[in-house]
């Protein structure tokens, strides 16, 4: 597993698993047992991304335009990821980072 690889995660209590995007460190993604991951929908986009989302698609290996929702990210037992879906696109690599860094405010911090 690797940072930006799209896999699929059911969280604990939910009906159904969503696509997840790998945002670890490639150290932690690598080595470590638990990894940090951002959810997508499971329905096809409908609307669009409001501000701590974008959007990925066939680019990014899903099946359809899918809301990734940058503003929670999650921590997961590795072995609990299933299915490879794909990899963000190295072009949608810069705005989901972005996304992330400006849904948690984090980029304030940075220019400060």
């Amino acid at each position: 597993m690797k940072p930006f690889e799209i896999y699929t995660w059911q969280p604990p209590g939910w009906p159904e698993a969503h696509p997840c995007v790998i945002v670890s460190s490639p150290a932690r993604a690598a080595h470590k047992p638990d990894i940090e991951v951002v959810l997508c929908s499971t329905q096809k986009a409908g609307r669009a991304a409001q501000p701590g989302e974008i959007i990925l698609d066939a680019a990014d290996g899903l099946d359809w335009p899918t809301l990734c929702k940058c503003d929670l990210i999650y921590s997961v037992p590795k072995d609990k990821i299933k299915n490879r879906r794909g990899e963000v696109s190295r072009t949608r690599r810069p705005l989901l980072i972005r996304t992330i860094l400006a849904a948690h405010a984090w980029g304030e911090i940075l220019a400060g």
